[in-house]
């Protein structure tokens, strides 16, 4: 394998480790603060090692007026956006229901890359994400089926797919950014910082300086270990590496990953969050499954045909 290929598959997999374990610890950490408070704070750390990392390494930013425009929406919507669904989201809903609808992510990227990446997607792969479609939206609505409706679940696994959507444009936007040869770190920071910047007023209104401060200083340990779990591995270093990563394969080769995440949050969203499995969810997990492997297998069967043929 060329080694440029295989640094970047290690460089996502262990963003992808990291990230496996993001759901469960961002459930447990909202149990004691909340998730504006949580996001500015997590921001607020990334931010400080931003600082630093421009201090050491320089800021590096494009010099490009159209390419910095992007910057700032590819950091609005990497940061604020879709970190703000997410962590709202799961607010509302489990890290089960989270996980399993975001494994329809890959496929929603890979498509996006084709259309706008100009990267290919076969016949087979387009009916695959129909039918794991299918099996998301009984996810997203089991809500309503399983005891009678649950409104706020089901508003959190809405939020949840709008957090699917903004990373999609994320991700569009960071394969454009990295063949503009911006630099992965300097695209991690300046989603942090702009993150930090742009909800610090929100949670000022909100709670105010000395209440913001104060939720800060009495959070317990356990809490402020998941807020560090969050900003410097899921965040700076995880990010740094996923960027590294994708600056060398496909858009949706790298999204590929996420199918990886059920194998580290399932476990720890039942036991050591204690979430129930449904027969709905049973059925949606079953539906998206299938879907994927209609949608992967051809991709993966070429893949070894050229491993061997190389």
């Amino acid at each position: 394998m060329n080694p440029y290929r295989l640094r970047a598959y290690l460089a996502i997999l262990a963003a992808t480790v990291i990230w496996g374990f993001a759901g469960p610890i961002i459930k447990y950490t909202l149990g004691g603060i909340d998730a504006l408070s949580f996001l500015t704070y997590r921001f607020g750390l990334s931010s400080l090692v931003a600082v630093l990392s421009f201090i050491i390494f320089g800021l590096h930013l494009p010099h490009r007026p159209k390419t910095l425009l992007k910057l700032l929406f590819f950091a609005l919507f990497t940061s604020t956006i879709s970190l703000g669904f997410l962590f709202f989201g799961l607010e509302k809903t489990t890290v089960l229901d989270e996980t399993i609808i975001t494994i329809i992510n890959p496929l929603l990227i890979a498509t996006a890359g084709a259309y706008i990446l100009k990267e290919h997607v076969t016949l087979r792969e387009k009916i695959g994400m129909g039918i794991a479609l299918l099996g998301t939206g009984f996810i997203v609505i089991e809500p309503i089926i399983q005891n009678g409706g649950d409104g706020t679940r089901l508003s959190g696994n809405i939020l949840i797919v709008f957090y699917i959507m903004s990373t999609i444009i994320a991700s569009i936007l960071a394969k454009q950014l990295l063949r503009e040869e911006v630099k992965p770190l300097t695209m991690t920071n300046s989603s942090f910082v702009i993150g930090f910047v742009s909800l610090l007023p929100f949670a000022l209104a909100k709670y105010g300086a000395g209440g913001l401060t104060s939720t800060i200083q009495n959070l317990s340990l356990p809490y402020q270990l998941g807020v560090f779990y969050m900003a410097l591995l899921s965040g700076s270093l995880a990010y740094t590496l996923s960027h590294a990563g994708q600056k060398t394969i496909e858009i949706g080769e790298a999204a590929v990953f996420s199918y990886l995440y059920p194998l580290f949050a399932a476990p720890l969203a039942v036991y050591w969050l204690g979430e129930k499995i449904t027969p709905t969810f049973i059925l949606g997990g079953v539906i998206i499954a299938a879907g994927v492997i209609i949608a992967e297998y051809k991709k993966s069967k070429i893949a070894k045909q050229t491993q061997v043929s190389g």
